[in-house]
């Protein structure tokens, strides 16, 4: 019999009470990682993939906050844990590296007391040693002259170097499961290339699980083992990363990557936009949520939400009433 993954999300739901009523920002999701593999979750803005994964963290908290399912790590189940226990695994195994360095770190603290900070309160290391593990982190994350860096405020450093930062906090204290969420919004495509290699190194040297959040299916094809789909808050498709991209099968899979400009095209040729916008979340359709934007969709689609179906490959599921049936003519545009 095998062994469960290390972190199993089953029917993971995160709604929020508002006054317009309730936001179903996460509605069913189940998500399997393995020690030491990258999982990609990928969508338009909107689409649930940064609540996803704080809420499998459980660091969104409030009496606004509905979360329900499962979320077993190591088989402990995390879902109904009350914050403190769940501050013990923050840091120590399970991590985040948020999208906004500069809204994430203290712009009062310099940055050695920032990384070192972890390595005081989680492994109760003095001050001394914590500098010294300081360094080590930003080597780590090949930020040059770290002993220098230590002495910086966050203002004084680019926004590839605060990022670099972002990812040695994160990394501190060797945890299992590192969260990025859009980890190179706002950085040069150069700077980009280089963050996303340094979280694959990291991941490689450690046996770390990464789960990389993104909008851009460009990103996770040559980043991630697997990919996950999500669209109003839905899994919709999910797959291999090198199956998903030979062979996708949901609508709205295929739309993403028709909007990557393709390599072949000529100079100055129109992007592929998908039409519409994504539903309200508060009264969300009542079958397939991307039907009203779906140049496929039937009468069905827009009475009966399809469920996640197997698709004769392993691991690859997708939820669709007119699948994609050949994919030829999409290759090229950012896969693999």
């Amino acid at each position: 019999m095998n062994a469960e993954p290390m972190l199993v999300v089953d029917g993971l739901r995160t709604h929020f009470r508002t006054p317009r009523g309730v936001v179903r920002a996460v509605d069913g999701v189940d998500l399997r990682v393995e020690r030491g593999q990258s999982v990609g979750i990928v969508g338009e803005s909107g689409s649930g993939k940064t609540v996803l994964s704080r809420s499998v963290m459980g660091i969104l908290t409030g009496p606004e906050v509905v979360r329900t399912g499962s979320v077993r790590f190591e088989g402990v189940e995390l879902v109904g844990r009350p914050v403190k226990q769940l501050r013990q695994l923050w840091g120590r195994e399970l991590a985040m590296v948020f999208q906004d360095p500069m809204g994430s770190l203290n712009p009062l603290m310099r940055i050695g007391d920032q990384v070192a900070e972890p390595l005081r309160v989680h492994l109760g290391m003095g001050a001394a040693t914590a500098a010294a593990g300081a360094v080590r982190l930003l080597t780590d994350v090949r930020i040059p002259h770290p002993e220098q860096r230590l002495r910086q405020y966050p203002h004084e450093l680019s926004g590839g170097m605060r990022q670099r930062v972002m990812i040695a906090i994160a990394l501190a204290c060797g945890p299992k499961v590192l969260f990025a969420d859009e980890p190179t919004t706002a950085l040069d495509v150069t700077v980009q290339a280089q963050i996303l290699e340094l979280i694959g190194e990291q991941r490689r040297e450690r046996n770390m699980a990464v789960v990389l959040v993104t909008h851009d299916l460009g990103v996770v094809a040559r980043h991630t083992d697997h990919i996950v789909v999500m669209y109003a808050g839905q899994v919709v498709e999910q797959a291999p990363t090198p199956t998903l991209f030979a062979s996708m099968r949901h609508r709205y899979t295929e739309a993403l990557m028709r909007s990557i400009p393709a390599l072949d095209a000529p100079s100055h040729s129109r992007l592929q936009a998908i039409p519409g916008r994504p539903p309200d979340l508060v009264n969300p359709p009542a079958g397939c949520r991307f039907a009203p934007r779906c140049a496929h969709a039937s009468d069905r689609c827009l009475v009966e939400p399809p469920p996640l179906l197997d698709a004769g490959e392993p691991g690859h599921r997708f939820a669709c009433w007119h699948p994609v049936e050949l994919t030829a003519g999409l290759r090229g545009r950012g896969t693999p």
